[in-house]
């Protein structure tokens, strides 16, 4: 056996990685999610139900430092999990260790389950604004009771754009730098914002798990809107992403705004492309178009970014 067909079969090398990435996206392409009883994430979510309930009870900074502190705990404990898997996978060959890599890497992103749930959303306005409204309520938090059409719309394209990061560019970003390790670690911190980083009474058990997010999402978020937005309004981005409370989630909003040329807009908190009229049918289409563009793009850059390696 030669040495490059040897380097092959030594998983998970560099092309392995690779590999599995595409058929990790193959598997979400053709499948979407797990059911809850089979997803991490779901799982995740369901081990620390009762550590949250604990920390938000807390004084101010025993919540600050117990939710700190579970972070640290769970982002070191899952990063060297993942990295111990992946370098196990070493001692296999490629055609077992890369089936079951992108089996562990699928549910780190949603691609599949983000455009199907957004692209439901006009189907249920065809309907009427009741279902459209209830088929939004399973994306947004916020009380879809009394959106118009429009309302409705927008909203549903801000969740296209914002997720488009959150679920596909940034863990897919983390991955081409860090393999499976760095996706892993990016998809914890992401949940942890998703369960705890809110305002009010989650102000101090969540502000670690808030901010942390914020940082590894920093860039990913610009990364996925310069693609979105026109090259001749992204002066004009900056400006329009900048009227969101995030530091990251208003520039895939803006630059979708800005792509389509339609207002969006959270009433009482901000307005994108204000003066702007608000998205129609074959605007929501189009975002969807667009998201597509991004995703399988940043699929392909994290494909390339392994398989160049030696």
């Amino acid at each position: 056996m030669s040495v490059s067909t040897a380097s092959l079969f030594a998983a998970p090398a560099a092309p392995c990685l690779a590999l599995a990435l595409s058929l990790a996206w193959a598997l979400d392409a053709t499948f979407g999610e797990p059911r809850d009883a089979w997803h991490p994430v779901a799982w995740l979510g369901r081990a620390l139900g009762p550590v949250g309930r604990w920390l938000v009870d807390r004084p101010p900074v025993q919540a600050f430092a117990g939710g700190a502190a579970v972070w640290l705990v769970l982002v070191t404990g899952l990063g060297l999990a993942g990295t111990a898997l992946q370098s196990g996978l070493a001692a296999m060959p490629a055609w077992l260790a890369v089936p079951l890599l992108a089996l562990v890497l699928k549910p780190m992103f949603a691609w599949r389950m983000l455009h199907d749930e957004v692209a439901a959303v006009e189907r249920a306005l065809g309907i009427g604004i009741d279902a459209g409204r209830a088929q939004l309520a399973r994306l947004v938090s916020r009380d879809t009771g009394g959106f118009d059409a429009d309302a409705v719309r927008e909203s549903a394209i801000e969740t296209l754009a914002e997720n488009l990061n959150d679920s596909v560019v940034a863990p897919l970003f983390w991955f081409a730098l860090f393999g499976l390790p760095g996706a892993v670690i990016y998809r914890l911190a992401n949940t942890l914002d998703a369960m705890w980083g809110y305002r009010g009474r989650w102000e101090w058990a969540g502000k670690w798990a808030a901010r942390a997010d914020d940082l590894l999402s920093w860039l990913p978020a610009r990364l996925t809107a310069l693609p979105l937005c026109p090259v001749s309004r992204w002066r004009a981005l900056r400006v329009e992403a900048s009227r969101t409370p995030s530091p990251n989630g208003g520039w895939p909003m803006a630059a979708m705004a800005l792509r389509l040329g339609v207002r969006l807009r959270k009433p009482g908190v901000y307005a994108l492309n204000e003066r702007a009229p608000s998205p129609t049918t074959d605007q929501l289409v189009r975002s969807l178009r667009h998201a597509t563009v991004v995703a399988w793009g940043a699929m392909a850059l994290a494909v390339l970014s392994w398989a160049g390696r030696s």
